[in-house]
């Protein structure tokens, strides 16, 4: 009969080929918005200046501590009243009887994740001379002290998730003499405590990592404000409110030494859950494809993750803090083996998933920021399961085999008293009773599980990072697939409509087709045709692009290039008849 594989051989084989599954079948789709298409197009000449320009993004964006302008080539603004954001259009008016010129449209805005994301580009009115946006007006990126300062914020508020959650699970499941230990009932505290200071770091750091403002802007209480009426702001907030209260519960109910009653813990478990759910409620789980499952999932991996390394901690802290007889431990220790095999369990198949809808594919897991932190991560988990397989094996060979043989000298003294058979059974009870209130050996013990709370707190930190980076799907450019209504020089619509392919979306060498439809949805043959590539940022363009007709308004272009990496923007000029010219321009990320 064959032997089944050991339970973390187990979770090592699904974590490899849900890794593998993630890369080689996820599809490849933005999860971080980026801009679809802009009106007026990048690099538009116009007979008359629009009521409004717009940008069009893929997912919900916010302006929150952002901010939308137009300006004219002498630098001043030109737009008049607020911009708007619906959903995931960004709209700004202009003033009346603009004059002919250049003009810039910049802005920053928050993307559902809650990271900010910038950019700028420029139109014509008349015949004058297009001028590019400079480097100051696409933004600055986030101050580098902001960048670092909160992730950090949120790795504190992770680890006081573990042990204000983690120890109470710890004690309830495993320890219930250790609610009379007044170390765990301090790390309880600490971390709940933990969890509002870094909710609070995060709610003052949010202002200016979103403005690309630096580390004075904690104290701008505009920028507060604006964070603080924000969905993001509201649920950080809703955090610190529901940690403390959690922290009254538990010392209420901890006061005796003994656990918090049923109707104290059905509040604190409720509350728990609240905590919980405001940490998996922001970020890219509430970004992109699937929002409601993402949560869930999150929300577990978030639960399991602080329940075992809170469990680790109060291991660490309490149970194995110093020699203890057996006895001490053998309701302690299987319990806790148990229960972290299923923690790990769950923390194993919710970690597949979610990389499975932040990834996408092989390119973007060795090519992205994002996919070097999962692999560091991947490897740091591997690591630790192996130290939880040696912990486990030591506490099923001290407590989950049969007694040892009793030694010989022993079993020779009992031998002048009884008979054979009775003499063997009361040694074995009497050596069984001395091994029980022996103090046991727990130097292997307190070192593999040393490494498995180390090997966390660095998942925690990697977690930490991850949640405010891109996801590699959104950094990798997927291909373009997008179908564009065709507009006159005056801005109006119902010419038609483009349809543009363009792949691979990489520097080198790409193919483009473009299908031109009339007003009704049928393919049409214009008068001509034209397709240009611009880097505005780099200066880059405009690029022609050689188009051959592949049948009624179908065009291939074979020999495109693109030179290098950036913000591309591909426009579409149409001309039906001898009077009649249309545009399309869409913007994509080329990586």
């Amino acid at each position: 009969m064959r032997r089944a594989l050991p339970p973390v051989l187990l979770l090592l084989v699904l974590l490899g080929v849900g890794l593998g599954l993630d890369v080689g079948t996820a599809r490849p789709a933005a999860a971080h918005a980026t801009v679809v298409t802009t009106t007026p197009a990048d690099g538009a000449r116009l007979t008359a200046a629009p009521a409004e320009v717009t940008v069009e993004f893929d997912e919900d964006v916010s302006l929150g501590a952002g901010y939308a302008r137009v300006l004219g080539q002498d630098g001043r603004r030109v737009d008049a009243g607020a911009p708007a954001v619906r959903d995931k259009l960004l709209t700004v008016p202009l003033r009346d009887a603009l004059p002919a010129g250049s003009y810039v449209v910049t802005w920053r805005v928050v993307s559902a994740d809650s990271h900010p994301v910038s950019g700028a580009w420029s139109f014509v009115v008349g015949d004058g001379e297009l001028v590019a946006p400079s480097a100051a007006d696409i933004g600055a990126a986030a101050d580098p002290v902001v960048a670092a300062a909160l992730p950090a914020a949120r790795w504190l508020g992770y680890l006081g998730l573990a042990l204000g959650l983690g120890v109470p699970v710890f004690l309830l499941a495993c320890w219930p003499a250790g609610w009379s230990v007044p170390l765990m009932r301090r790390l309880t505290r600490a971390g709940l405590a933990a969890v509002a200071v870094g909710g609070v770091l995060s709610v003052l750091l949010q202002g200016p990592y979103a403005a690309g403002a630096g580390l004075t802007g904690v104290v701008d209480l505009q920028l507060l404000g604006t964070t603080a009426g924000s969905v993001y702001g509201l649920t950080v907030l809703l955090r610190v409110v529901l940690a403390a209260v959690l922290a009254v519960v538990l010392l209420l109910g901890g006061q005796a030494g003994r656990a918090p009653g049923r109707p104290l813990l059905g509040v604190a478990a409720g509350l728990a859950l609240a905590l919980v759910l405001t940490v998996a409620t922001v970020g890219h789980p509430v970004a992109g494809e699937l929002p409601a499952l993402a949560v869930a999932v999150t929300a577990v991996h978030v639960a399991a993750m602080s329940c075992w390394l809170g469990g680790l901690a109060a291991l660490l802290g309490g149970v194995l803090a110093r020699e203890v007889p057996l006895a001490a431990l053998r309701p302690v220790l299987p319990r806790w083996s148990q229960l972290a095999a299923g923690l790990v369990t769950a923390l194993v198949l919710t970690g597949v998933l979610q990389s499975v809808r932040e990834v996408g594919s092989p390119s973007a897991l060795v090519h992205t920021a994002y996919g070097w932190l999962l692999l560091a991560k991947v490897a740091v988990v591997v690591a630790v399961l192996l130290a939880a397989a040696l912990s486990r094996d030591w506490v099923q060979t001290r407590m989950g085999g049969r007694p040892r043989r009793p030694p010989a000298a022993r079993r020779v003294a009992g031998s002048a008293y009884r008979a054979p058979g009775e003499r063997t059974a009361a040694v074995a009870v009497a050596v069984a009773a001395v091994e029980d209130t022996t103090p046991v050996p727990l130097r292997v013990l307190r070192r593999t599980v040393l490494v498995e709370a180390v090997g966390a707190l660095v998942v925690l930190a990697l977690s930490a990072v991850l949640v405010g980076t891109p996801p590699a799907k959104a950094a990798v450019a997927a291909p373009v697939e997008v179908t564009l209504p065709l507009q006159s020089a005056a801005g109006a619509a119902g010419n038609g409509s483009v349809q543009v392919s363009l792949a691979p979306a990489t520097p080198g060498p790409t193919s483009l087709h473009v299908y031109l439809y009339d007003a009704a949805g049928r393919l049409t043959q214009p008068r001509d045709i034209s397709v240009t590539l611009t880097e505005p940022q780099q200066q880059i363009g405009p690029l022609d692009v050689d188009l051959a007709a592949a049948g009624p308004g179908h065009y291939v272009g074979d020999g495109a290039t693109l030179p290098a990496a950036g913000t591309w923007t591909l426009a579409v000029t149409v001309r039906l008849d001898e009077f009649t010219a249309v545009t399309a321009s869409t913007v994509f990320p080329v990586r």
